[in-house]
Parts: structure tokens; sequence; C-alpha cells
């Protein structure tokens, strides 16, 4: 049986092959049911020229498809990266059972995150998913080494999500 240490290490491992792959991107998520990774993916957001296509999102599209399904009911979910507010939500949609993270907000750099400064339970908490499981901090320290720390200068993000909300005039 799989434990959610080796199931961030299937993500930390998508990770590392997003960051060898041209256009691909430095977050890997894993999702697995019953002890079986059903499917591995990393961040294609640059090379499908897609603002949807984080690891979380490329997953659990590709996994539905190729499964036929859109519920995803008794899968664990594991992220290198806390999942963003978009993330969160297509798990709630998609019936995801967990979501198991590594890096957290406060331990990287706010550049990887939306401006809105929302956060993961918070989303679940607000859509009343009480039966989608959260755990935060898993292989954290491994999962930080691939992102920029708090107090280090980060990568430029020039995408709409990560500037200041503008308001509509």
């Amino acid at each position: 049986m799989l434990t959610d240490e080796d199931g961030m290490g299937l993500a930390i491992a998508q990770a590392r092959e997003g960051l060898r792959e041209n256009g691909g991107g430095e977050v890997g998520c894993a999702i697995v049911r019953d002890g079986i990774a059903l499917h591995l993916a990393h961040n294609e957001v640059e090379r499908r020229k897609d603002p949807t296509a984080h690891a979380e999102m490329v997953a659990i599209r590709d996994l539905c498809g190729r499964l036929g399904v859109t519920d995803l009911k008794g899968c664990t979910l594991y992220c290198t990266l806390q999942p963003c507010g978009m993330c969160s939500l297509a798990c709630v949609w998609a019936g995801i059972s967990r979501i198991v993270y590594g890096a957290t907000r406060t331990g990287v750099n706010t550049v990887y995150f939306e401006t809105r400064h929302a956060n993961t339970a918070d989303f679940i908490r607000d859509c009343f998913r009480d039966d989608l499981e959260i755990r935060s901090g898993v292989l954290e320290v491994e999962c930080n080494s691939f992102y920029a720390k708090p107090e280090e200068p980060a990568p430029d993000k020039e995408t709409a999500a990560h500037q200041p909300t503008q308001p509509v005039e």
C-alpha cells in the first residue's frame, strides 16, 4: 500500500520531469486510488499556452478522459505545491477524496499563488465538503526545494493571476 510519502515521491518525480521538459513546470502531481498510481502529471502552462494547465488540472483532465468518467471519488491527489483556488475547486468538482501537498503558502514565495490570498482549506470549507480530507506538509522540505523561499528573489510571473486585481471601471 502506498503511504502519503510514497505518493508525494511520485509527485516530486513529476516536478523534476517538468523541469527537464521544454515548457514544463516545477509543480508535480499524482492521482492515486487504492494504492495504485492512476495518473502522473506536471505543470504544462507554458508548453500548452494554457493558463489552466496546472499539474492538478492536467492530471484530472487526462485521467477523467482516459477512464471516461467525471467522478474521481476514492482518489487522493498528491501535489508538490499547495493547490491554488482553481485546482482546489476542480478537486471538489471531480470528487477527489483527499488532497495531500508538500510546499505550503507560508514556506515559499507568494509569486506561486494568485494574489487573492485564498487558502485551499478555505475553498474546501466554503464548499461544505466535509468529505474531502486535506493534509499539508508531506515531504515539505524536499518539495520546498523546487520553489523560491519567501525572502528570496522570485521568478518573474507576468500572468494575470499574479497581478493585483484591477477594479472594473
